[in-house]
């Protein structure tokens, strides 16, 4: 018996082009097993793994265009606030409640346990200096705690722990799904895995630069080792240029319906390629 996984990875709101995935997946009765997800793919996960079915994809594409038409509602204040808080707190630029109370209106107090499909998210623990894995609890606050982006948002509390985004740990979790009974994992990437990367000019590239390398070289790797019998699909990203590894790309939320649109057929043409009409 086949067990399906969707291992949705980070990219901020380049993660809009997992809704048009997701819906070329649902729309061939393609449904997952297990559901794995960082960062924003954490977001998207968690309402495919409470309604993994096609009714699914309007909600989370109102979702996105809601977010595109105020996108302060999710991510933040004015400039001038959000300089203030960067001074004040010396960690972050943006708080995090907007964020969380969308989470909270969308999921409530939804729990790992309730959910119909097997999820999991990731996070990375500041104290154990370890990536962590939700399985159980609160869905929002393993959430909240997987997309705490570094300098952006606050470290998430969730008990005696403090998290930042699971993307600095494991970006795209595919060896994670083998290793819980995955045989067939579709992957929902943001685009960036395989566009190249230019030598960093100035020195806040170089961080940016350093990550990418990190997160690419765990990601092809685990592809390479995949065991005998299991078969990942890598779907296609549409949409994005090439400079969206910058972050104004990756905070910009327009075009997201393009990217959504252009992704899905993308995504259509590859799985019948893969898989047959």
């Amino acid at each position: 018996m086949t067990t399906t996984a969707f291992v949705l990875g980070g990219g901020g709101v380049l993660g809009a082009v997992e809704v048009g995935m997701l819906r070329a997946l649902l729309e061939r009765d393609i449904t997952p097993d297990l559901v794995l997800g960082t960062s924003i793919g954490a977001l998207n996960g968690a309402l495919v793994a409470r309604e993994p079915t096609l009714a699914v994809i309007d909600r989370m594409t109102r979702l996105w265009d809601d977010a595109s038409q105020a996108p302060r509602e999710v991510y933040g204040d004015r400039p001038l606030r959000t300089v203030r808080r960067a001074v004040s707190t010396g960690t972050h630029l943006w708080s995090s409640r907007p964020l969380k109370q969308r989470l909270l209106d969308e999921l409530g107090d939804l729990t790992f346990e309730e959910l119909p499909v097997r999820f999991q998210v990731c996070a990375a623990s500041i104290e154990r200096a370890a990536e962590h894995w939700f399985d159980s609890g609160r869905v929002v606050d393993a959430v909240m705690a997987s997309a705490a982006v570094p300098g952006l948002l606050p470290p998430a509390k969730v008990g005696d722990e403090h998290y930042l985004d699971g993307g600095i740990v494991n970006s795209i979790p595919l060896a994670r799904a083998v290793r819980l009974g995955a045989d067939r994992v579709f992957v929902l990437q943001v685009g960036r895995v395989d566009r190249p990367l230019q030598v960093p000019r100035r020195p806040w590239e170089v961080a940016r630069v350093s990550f990418e390398i990190a997160r690419r070289h765990r990601f092809h790797r685990e592809l390479e080792e995949l065991p005998d019998g299991v078969r990942a699909y890598v779907l296609p990203a549409r949409g994005t240029s090439a400079r969206d590894d910058t972050w104004r790309a990756a905070t910009d939320f327009r075009s997201v319906q393009e990217r959504i649109d252009r992704t899905y057929d993308a995504c259509v043409d590859y799985l019948d390629r893969e898989l047959g009409p």
